[in-house]
């Protein structure tokens, strides 16, 4: 798949345009039964402090042991972004003190991360589509949890978080603008959850990014300094601290300072960054391998049988979707999001026309979805009745119109389109005479306008149509109707 290049994303400022340039660093937290060096469980919303061993409280002694399917999942992600494998890699040990962070250090990766270069392609609301680089994607033990709002003067310490598996993927500074930048995260989220290896639930924690943003003048190739808003966790925030940020920027630089390289919050009620420490560089925290692990390591037959479980990708999807049902680009795109969302499509597509049925999901389902605040898992209208709806309107029993009125009944009711239709008596009049006896009746009640029509205002023919339409109830076939008005009025 091409990528076509960005439109020109500008920020206005005194001196001139100036482009924002963003990188991301996005913690996905991996979907394990256990954590990365421990037995200790990772299910959320336990109570605080009771999913913590021996070596997640890092007591003297306690020696980390690798989790095999941690090791895995890495992989998985790995794959799933087309990037390279590295047989070997090495945990290193990332000095800092957080007094949620029980040994003083973390176990991370560094110089050897499990996961080498890959891409994301983004897909556009233009149809268009754009590559972000992946820099890399390593493991790594979280934190734990400083808890504020506890006490009025003491804070809280739960470890349950503490060793926790996490995947950070590092993209390249490929982005220019705050859409990209959530058309990623998208993407990135989407392909995580196809693949099963992160649950991307932002508002819990289990995927978060930072944020790294700069800006140069436009035109420029270089990078200027760079600053890093850390921890965000939603899509919409991190578009705003885009904005919010490179437009610091432009005014410290247009009024003649210099951005210092620092870590910084997103206050998103208040709409502005602040300063939270100097960033520091790598040399800052040590980084020397864990001489209590040895070098992570496995062969080619083990990223292979890994390769040989991935499913069906987002992009993959897409492509078959256009190919074997006609959509747009964009159609495609919207339905490939959520894999479950996509199953539910090609259930309700199955032997029937592609592009209707994507209509009916994406239009009708998916506004009625949104409405009631339920994913597709909850959907009041199955995807065996959907497609008998469409069947129905395809065989001509019902009109569109009527199947509007239908699948109302079936969102509120859950019951079938065919058993609704025979109990309500909404099947479409095909039966010319009764429609015939209609536009008679119409004709005869307006003659002044059956004048007007045959002295060349044609256009009133689908105020013929809309009557004859009430008349019936919106039962008569609508295409019957017009090729009978056209007959009596026109000959």
């Amino acid at each position: 798949m091409d990528a076509t290049p960005a439109p020109a994303y500008v920020l206005t400022g005194e001196t001139g345009d100036w482009e924002v340039v963003i990188g991301l660093e996005v913690h996905a937290q991996v979907i394990s039964t256990a954590k990365l060096f421990s037995g200790a469980s990772t299910t959320f919303g336990a109570a605080p402090n009771s999913q913590v061993s021996l070596v997640d409280a890092a007591m003297p002694g306690m020696l980390p042991v690798i989790n095999r399917a941690c090791v895995e999942q890495a992989v998985r992600t790995g794959l799933g972004l087309r990037a390279h494998i590295n047989n070997r890699s090495v945990f290193a040990r990332k000095n800092y003190f957080y007094a949620d962070l029980p040994q003083g250090y973390q176990i991370s990766q560094y110089e050897l991360p499990v996961v080498g270069e890959g891409k994301v392609i983004l897909d556009m609301p233009d149809g268009s589509s754009r590559t972000v680089g992946i820099e890399r994607l390593h493991l790594e033990q979280d934190a734990g949890k400083s808890l504020h709002d506890q006490h009025p003067t003491k804070s809280f310490i739960d470890l349950n978080r503490s060793g926790v598996a996490l995947m950070e993927i590092v993209s390249k500074p490929d982005m220019r603008s705050p859409e990209e930048a959530g058309a990623y995260l998208r993407k990135l989220r989407s392909i995580l959850r196809y693949l099963g290896t992160c649950d991307g639930n932002m508002e819990e924690g289990s995927m978060r990014a930072d944020v790294n943003v700069s800006v140069r003048p436009v035109g420029d190739t270089g990078l200027r300094t760079r600053c890093e808003v850390k921890n965000v966790n939603s899509v919409r925030f991190v578009m705003q601290a885009i904005e919010v940020e490179a437009q610091r920027h432009i005014e410290i630089w247009e009024s003649g300072g210099t951005v210092d390289q620092e870590t910084r919050l997103f206050d998103p009620a208040k709409g502005e960054t602040r300063s939270m420490r100097s960033k520091e560089e790598a040399h800052d925290y040590r980084y020397f391998p864990d001489p209590d692990l040895l070098p992570l390591e496995f062969d080619d037959a083990f990223v292979e049988n890994i390769r040989a479980t991935l499913p069906e990708l987002p992009d993959d999807k897409k492509a078959r979707f256009i190919a074997d049902y006609g959509l747009t680009p964009y159609d495609a795109s919207v339905l490939v999001v959520d894999r479950r969302e996509a199953d539910f499509f090609e259930a309700v597509a199955k032997g029937r026309d592609g592009k209707t049925a994507a209509n009916w999901v994406i239009s009708t389902l998916f506004g009625t979805l949104n409405k009631k605040g339920v994913g597709i898992e909850d959907s009041p209208v199955s995807a065996e009745n959907l497609g008998k709806l469409i069947d129905l309107i395809a065989d001509d029993t019902i009109s569109g119109r009527i199947a509007k009125d239908v699948y109302e009944i079936m969102v509120e009711t859950g019951g079938a389109p065919d058993a609704i239709v025979e109990e309500r008596g909404l099947k479409q009049v095909t039966d010319t005479g009764a429609i015939e006896a209609a536009i008679d009746a119409v004709m005869a009640a307006n003659p002044d306008k059956v004048a007007e029509v045959k002295g060349g205002k044609e256009k009133l023919l689908g105020w013929f149509t809309g009557q004859v339409m009430k008349a019936t109830q919106g039962k008569a076939n609508p295409g019957m109707v017009n090729d009978l008005l056209k007959k009596k009025i026109l000959g």
